[in-house]
């Protein structure tokens, strides 16, 4: 990603979560992907991490329409991801997407009660309602509206051993190219 993009993506998520009413602690420490795509407005997110501890963290998230977090999963981590502001579409797998059935159905609690999925089936959250995932359930996400916030709160996190694409090309973290001056430093430096 070019350093100026990481700005201007910096501004547009900061403005989000002002004009909705979230603010966020001093210093934050903010995630900008692509997911080594070079592909932000299609593949992408931002990230801040709110709290990090041993046992637990929480982030808050922005995300723009027709921009989707990538098919992964999780070997460690359970998290819940909340919709906080507009709506947020999920498509959930019980495995690894290629190799399970799916004509096959996943378990997946949604705020707190269980529900039968479809393999690769899609999950409708509106602000205020959340997903609980499981390790080993493949999940990607994307705004159903023109922005959306977002809220995680997990198990301890580990971005850099705990994420398992679908797609082998994906790298956690952007290459940065250096454009402009950086208005904020990112996790990956």
């Amino acid at each position: 990603m070019k350093r100026s993009q990481i700005n201007t993506v910096y501004r547009q998520a900061k403005a989000c979560f002002e004009a909705n009413g979230w603010t966020l602690p001093p210093n934050p420490k903010w995630d900008i992907t692509d997911f080594g795509l070079g592909e932000f407005d299609k593949k992408g997110l931002v990230l801040i991490n709110l709290a990090e501890e041993s046992e637990y963290c929480e982030k808050l998230i922005y995300a723009r329409k027709n921009q989707v977090t990538v098919a992964h999963a999780h070997k460690q981590k359970k998290e819940d991801i909340i919709c906080r502001t507009g709506e947020l579409i999920l498509q959930v797998w019980g495995g690894h997407p290629e190799e399970v059935d799916q004509e096959s159905s996943v378990t997946i609690r949604v705020c707190g009660d269980p529900r039968q999925v479809k393999n690769g089936g899609l999950i409708t959250l509106n602000a205020g309602e959340r997903v609980t995932l499981v390790p080993g359930v493949y999940h990607a996400f994307w705004p159903g509206t023109d922005e959306c916030v977002i809220g995680e709160v997990s198990t301890a996190n580990d971005d850099l051993n705990d994420n398992f694409f679908v797609d082998k090309t994906i790298g956690r973290f952007p290459g940065i190219e250096e454009d402009e001056a950086s208005e904020i430093r990112l996790i990956s430096e």
